[in-house]
């Protein structure tokens, strides 16, 4: 009938335009009933992406009415991140470490965000805070805890460690979330609030040696289970996994001098099996990965972590930054043999100098 149309009413040029859209139509049906499975696979998974991008969209509100308790405030990410839910209209509790940092942050931001000073590895300054905070938010509970603070150094190869070195990162990194997250506990409950943990790709592929690694994986595992106890009371659990970002934590002279330290305590026996030139390109090889690695961009961070407190459905885990989306995670899910291989490549290899000085020393005494 279509056809017959065309040539009852058209001229010639109209007639091949029209018998042309036609085979065309007629190719587009036959190609997707000859592949119909696909033609299923490719629309529900368009359905799923567009259901989750506006189940992800979906906020909270009456921020004006939430409090949300921020650890590690001086700098970095928990400094940016108190600004912006400040600007938000959220009644913000800023954790800081230094009278410094707490008056620097203060001077930026509305009446309406307090500072504290916090030492989460101290209870009896965790107990502290949680009376204050009580105070402050009434009957309405606490609203999220970011469990931020956290420290890297001494980070380094495992030989290099001692047992105090590992206890100064896990104190902070692990024991102090673990401690943040039981005192408040019940005024989490009471708001059906947000627990926000700080961990890492870290925690997901140890690249180095020293407690941080350690640290960042207990974090990964407290939280899952914390999650999955928290969900029949209302309680959300999100985990921050950041690739690398320019904070204090990546600093490369804080880093460098205390692997120095830790260099230079070591027996000659042990420097020996390393060689003479290890410690400085184990520096340089740092320094190389760190300078294309760590983003100036903290926002893509903090971002995250505010969607973990304003989202309706937060989700379980955040990936910040390209490296963590793109690289870092993907590899964890990689067999061993690959991943080793990839970190592998980005260290020297230690060049035993023992067997040559025992070969020397032989031959000076024959």
């Amino acid at each position: 009938m279509f056809r017959q149309y065309c040539n009852s009413s058209m001229g010639k040029d109209a007639i091949f335009t029209c018998v042309s859209e036609g085979s065309l139509l007629t190719n587009i049906s036959e190609g997707i009933l000859s592949h119909l499975a696909l033609t299923c696979i490719l629309l529900l998974t368009a359905v799923v992406a567009v259901a989750w991008y506006v189940r992800d969209s979906l906020k909270v509100y009456n921020y004006n009415q939430k409090h949300v308790l921020i650890t590690g405030c001086d700098s970095g990410f928990g400094n940016l991140l108190a600004r912006q839910l400040d600007g938000k209209g959220f009644y913000v509790i800023a954790g800081c470490l230094t009278e410094k940092g707490a008056s620097d942050l203060a001077s930026l931001s509305s009446p309406r965000l307090k500072t504290i000073l916090l030492n989460v590895t101290d209870g009896a300054s965790i107990t502290r805070a949680a009376e204050f905070v009580s105070g402050e938010v009434g009957g309405r509970g606490l609203w999220g805890l970011v469990n931020n603070a956290g420290r890297s150094i001494p980070i380094g190869p495992t030989e290099w460690m001692r047992l105090e070195d590992f206890t100064k990162v896990l104190d902070v990194n692990l024991i102090g979330v673990i401690d943040m997250t039981l005192q408040f506990l019940p005024l989490l409950k009471m708001a059906q609030g947000r627990v926000v943990n700080v961990a890492s790709i870290l925690g997901r592929l140890a690249l180095t040696g020293g407690g941080y690694c350690l640290s960042k994986w207990g974090v990964e595992a407290f939280s899952d289970s914390l999650r999955r106890d928290m969900q029949h009371f209302g309680v959300k659990v999100s985990i921050i996994e950041p690739g690398f970002f320019k904070t204090a934590v990546t600093r490369l002279d804080l880093i460098e001098a205390d692997l120095k330290r830790l260099w230079n305590r070591l027996p000659q026996d042990i420097k020996d099996s390393y060689g003479a030139t290890y410690f400085d390109e184990y520096l340089k090889a740092q320094e190389f990965s760190m300078g294309i690695l760590c983003s100036p961009d903290i926002s893509k961070v903090t971002n995250c972590m505010e969607h973990a407190l304003t989202a309706f459905y937060p989700r379980s885990r955040y990936g910040a930054g390209w490296d963590a989306k793109l690289f870092w995670l993907p590899l964890s899910y990689f067999p061993s043999f690959i991943s080793d291989f990839v970190v592998g490549a980005l260290l020297p290899v230690p060049k035993d100098e023992r067997n040559v000085r025992v070969t020397q020393v032989d031959a000076a005494h024959t």
